[in-house]
């Protein structure tokens, strides 16, 4: 009995480390894709025609201040005021009543000095894969410029190149790990999804619709 009892918990040993090794190797395999394309200052990005903004809200779920929130709206600001690109599609959630991702974050780039009409809100950006594949086959766009946390874009690069598309990253002003440690945990998982979504899973977005015009001119 007892020994029965160890083999079940040296398999399970096992099969959490080659779970955590499995994990580990999706985000060193995502980050590994934005070596060298994804940049903190804004000087260094290279130019594209649009910026992808990607969804973040306001607020967190207990009703405290996002602390990824306005440096990533800062950063999407000095890009486009660089004229690095020359519109910006804010992708995020709006799934829910009462919840709308792309209007705050459109209407921060606003105050920030951005114009309007330089703004596309993409409502349909559930998951980082969706406004990825979304920026290609609605909005048109095979050369972007992701605009995140530098462990956000890693992963949304990797999953652009997946998709064929031409990407870079401009890098927000992170948040310390210890201030929001959830989030940090949850970028492992996420990448470990990336991977399968990308080269397994054979994953679509949930919602493609209409093609959308983005301003160039």
């Amino acid at each position: 009995m007892k020994t029965t009892r160890k083999r079940w918990w040296l398999g399970l040993a096992v099969l959490a480390a080659l779970g955590l090794g499995a994990m580990f190797g999706c985000e060193w395999w995502t980050a590994r894709a934005a070596t060298g394309r994804s940049f903190e200052a804004v000087e260094a990005v290279p130019s594209a025609p649009v910026a992808v903004v990607l969804g973040t809200s306001p607020r967190a779920t207990d009703g405290r201040p996002n602390l990824f929130f306005l440096p990533r709206m800062e950063a999407a600001a000095a890009l486009f005021k660089a004229g690095r690109v020359k519109a910006l599609i804010v992708s995020g959630d709006n799934g829910t009543q009462g919840y709308d991702e792309p209007t705050e974050m459109k209407r921060a780039l606003m105050q920030m000095g951005v114009p309007v009409e330089k703004i596309v809100c993409d409502y349909a950006g559930f998951r980082t894969l969706d406004s990825v594949v979304r920026a290609r086959e609605v909005f048109g766009q095979q050369r972007v410029i992701f605009v995140s946390q530098r462990f956000h874009n890693a992963r949304a690069i990797y999953l652009a190149q997946a998709f064929g598309m031409e990407a870079f990253g401009l890098d927000a002003r992170d948040v310390p790990a210890a201030l929001s440690v959830k989030t940090f945990l949850r970028e492992k998982l996420a990448c470990a999804k990336a991977v399968l979504d990308a080269n397994v899973l054979g994953t679509k977005p949930k919602f493609l619709g209409e093609k959308v015009n983005v301003p160039l001119e």
